[in-house]
């Protein structure tokens, strides 16, 4: 947010810096998370784009950090479809391998998996390695992690893997063809903040603005409430909150009003095409999914295709807990 902005709002801190807005049900889910990784399951954390899934898995991270009973693997590969088993592997070699030599992996797959059975009995601590985006990965990749967690076991040692990701994460694993996987992994589903939103909206304002001022000197109740009505998630409220400010400041308008909220809120922001885009179903996935033409797939986003067909690819998306 521009400083002249926050100035004439009283803005102390940026929103992006306000901290954790933890609710018991967010305290229920890091228990639910942590307990699923110390006895060493595959799980499953799914909630829409914007819901806060990053954020709860990083308390739950360094909480186990600070506990230092388990200890913490990430992959950092930022090209999610294209990411393997072996790029997973080389994650666990590289977090978990002590002192100052380059770590050497090694590129038979047989030695490898050897080596990294080694690395974890040698460290002598359950593992956890959190994979984000995970609604993108190959089934393959799936079935891999399952092998991995049990080969782990064999020796006596624990690797737990937990998975982030969008809905279609969580409807994949339902799916019978993920069957092996989706009975051997505990889902978690993070609603974020849905039924607490206007109390998030609040909490917010009184967490960045400067000490003695009130909300409604600077935005109204009725601003306030359509912002609760009209967004879903902190990400959402965070943006169209900056963007109401922007467009009050632009205006000489204080506090904002619920004109200005509307104003600036995308008319389409709960259309099909975005709502699915959130439960992690672009036009491609959709079209995996449903084995069709991506061509037919934006026609029926549109209501471009003949009721029959639009009826057939409705029934077969609704079956499948695409959302609609």
């Amino acid at each position: 947010m521009l400083t002249e902005v926050m100035k004439h709002f009283n803005l102390a801190i940026d929103f992006q810096d306000a901290g954790y807005f933890e609710t018991e049900t967010h305290k229920a889910i890091c228990r639910e998370i942590t307990e699923a990784i110390k006895l060493g399951r595959l799980v499953a954390v799914s909630g829409i784009v914007g819901s806060g899934k990053t954020t709860i898995l990083k308390k739950v991270q360094d909480k186990l950090k600070n506990d230092k009973d388990i200890l913490i693997s990430k992959s950092l590969s930022l090209e999610k479809e294209k990411v393997t088993l072996t790029m997973l592997i080389m994650a666990l070699f590289y977090d978990l391998s002590t002192g100052k030599k380059e770590t050497k992996i090694p590129r038979d797959q047989e030695n490898r998996s050897r080596k990294l059975r080694a690395l974890i009995r040698k460290r002598q601590k359950p593992v956890a390695l959190f994979v984000d985006e995970a609604h993108d990965l190959n089934p393959k990749t799936m079935v891999g992690l399952k092998r991995l967690v049990e080969s782990i076991r064999d020796v006596g040692c624990s690797l737990s893997i937990v998975l982030a990701g969008h809905p279609k994460l969580q409807n994949d694993l339902r799916r019978p063809a993920f069957e092996e996987i989706g009975a051997r992994t505990t889902t978690i589903t993070l609603d974020g903040i849905t039924a607490v939103k206007r109390e998030y909206i609040v909490w917010l304002f009184e967490r960045c603005l400067a000490k003695g001022t009130k909300p409604d000197s600077i935005i109204t109740d009725n601003a306030i409430d359509l912002l609760a009505d009209r967004l879903m998630t902190p990400l959402q409220i965070h943006h169209y909150i900056i963007l109401a400010f922007e467009q009050a400041f632009s205006t000489g308008i204080k506090p904002v009003t619920q004109e200005i909220v509307n104003s600036v809120i995308a008319q389409d922001i709960n259309n099909l095409e975005p709502r699915l885009i959130r439960y992690g179903y672009s036009v491609k996935a959709i079209a995996d999914n449903l084995s069709v033409r991506p061509k037919m797939v934006r026609l029926f986003l549109k209501g471009q295709l003949p009721n029959g067909q639009a009826q057939e690819i409705q029934k077969e998306m609704l079956s499948m807990g695409i959302p609609l």
